[in-house]
């Protein structure tokens, strides 16, 4: 009986362990530039704040730009990853953004309201890896390109 005890006590230590192990991790985005006034929302329960160059973004944030307005947006933290450019009177929120460092997977997902996006993301190379954009009516994933989404009417 002693045995079986210290037998599940070190099943049940591996297993919390690996579970440690494995668990996804946030990454973010910053603002590298701004032209004109552009909002961010950080959170459900706040309102809309002015953005400011060097900001870091987190999953769940919003950012809002306004006539004749422009940010870029470096998501990861590393050109390597992805430059986003959100164009005037554009709202976009960064719906995930997530990392599974024991899988070496990374899920990028940008959901993009109204508005205009440039993006340049470098070639992927984990197969499980996910950049996907999503709009009101459709979702695109990409592998690595230079690619623009654009919504014209907010429904």
């Amino acid at each position: 009986m002693k045995i079986f005890k210290i037998f599940a006590i070190i099943v049940m230590v591996m297993c919390l362990a690996w579970a440690a192990y494995s668990q996804e991790i946030e990454r973010a985005a910053t603002i590298m530039d701004i032209t004109g006034g552009a909002s961010v929302k950080l959170s459900e329960s706040e309102g809309w704040v002015t953005a400011e160059e060097g900001m870091i973004l987190n999953q769940g944030n919003s950012v809002k730009t306004g006539p004749g307005s422009w940010v870029l947006l470096n998501v990861d933290g590393s050109a390597e990853t992805a430059m986003v450019e959100i164009n005037e009177d554009s709202e976009l929120c960064l719906s995930e953004l997530m990392k599974d460092d024991a899988k070496g997977t990374k899920k990028t997902l940008l959901d993009l309201a109204i508005g205009e996006i440039m993006i340049t993301v470098e070639k992927i190379q984990d197969p499980k890896s996910k950049f996907e954009v999503r709009t009101p009516t459709s979702t695109v994933g990409v592998r690595g390109t230079k690619f623009a989404v654009q919504v014209n009417t907010l429904d």
